[in-house]
């Protein structure tokens, strides 16, 4: 049966709101245990995180700033509900990584446990907002542009992207720190992978 024909499950708006606040909240404390052990993942979050290990400023600033020129791709790709919601979970991650950091303080993290905890959290928070018709933007959406514009692979390109900054990141953080950050990241695209599958779960909002 093709998921065209397969019954839908509304959202209700309070179903919206609680899957947005318990999400980016999820992503924030993934994020805080990322930065307490000097970790990174992909896409705009590892730029965020790998600006805020080099300058000092916090992620969260980092994360919203970095995200401002996707908005445009994301309303000529996707819409306007789509890009309103995922300015607001962009800028609730922001603002949740930043408090997050200051209400749950670590005595002592060790560095596998940080990443494949960080990564399963922030991947369950990504789902949870996925299937609410919201991500987190950044390279994303710029891979699903260029697909569409140029015919570019769009797991390629993300592919790349990320590659790209674990290059960028072997310059400036140990070796060790770049290992786990991959261990991370394939526990994070795991969860993404195996629970985000057409029919798996059908809702709308």
């Amino acid at each position: 049966m093709r998921d065209d024909n397969l019954p839908q499950d509304p959202h209700q708006p309070y179903e919206d709101v609680m899957a947005m606040l318990l999400g980016t909240l999820f992503v924030a404390l993934g994020v805080t245990l990322y930065t307490q052990a000097v970790l990174l993942t992909g896409s705009t979050a590892g730029m965020a995180l790998l600006l805020n290990y080099l300058t000092g400023w916090g992620f969260g600033v980092w994360f919203f700033a970095i995200n401002l020129p996707f908005y445009y791709l994301a309303i000529k790709r996707m819409g306007w509900s789509f890009t309103l919601r995922t300015f607001v979970a962009i800028g609730l991650v922001s603002v949740f990584s930043e408090l997050t950091q200051r209400w749950v303080t670590f005595e002592s993290v060790p560095s596998l446990y940080a990443a494949v905890m960080g990564g399963a959290l922030i991947g369950v928070g990504m789902l949870m907002l996925f299937r609410h018709r919201t991500s987190l933007g950044g390279i994303n959406i710029l891979a699903l542009y260029l697909q569409q514009r140029h015919g570019w692979r769009a797991g390629y390109v993300q592919l790349g992207i990320d590659g790209l900054i674990l290059l960028v990141a072997l310059t400036q953080l140990p070796l060790d720190r770049v290992g786990y950050s991959v261990v991370g990241a394939v526990t994070l695209n795991l969860i993404i992978a195996l629970n985000h599958k057409p029919g798996r779960y059908i809702g709308v909002s």
